[in-house]
């Protein structure tokens, strides 16, 4: 599995709705992969914090430096 089929499945692992066959899969992709280990751990943080109605306010300059590192990320692909 490429981290790019894994992160087409990103919802669906945190949702519980895929097989266990493919369940395996992306476990298996995790145990190889620290990039996508990281993405799922921070995926799941975020939402716990959205859920718990948590608001963080980022200093402007922290902010942009965040929204730049995560354009460049995602520019470069995994």
């Amino acid at each position: 599995m490429t981290c790019s089929q894994f992160l087409a499945l990103l919802d669906d692992l945190i949702d519980d709705s895929v097989t266990p066959e493919l369940r395996a899969g992306l476990q298996q992709h995790l145990r190889g992969c620290e990039h996508c280990e990281v993405i799922l751990n921070t995926t799941r943080k975020t939402i716990e914090i959205y859920r718990s109605h948590e608001i963080y306010d980022l200093p402007a300059g922290l902010r942009e430096r965040l929204h730049a590192a995560i354009m460049a990320r995602c520019k470069k692909g995994c």
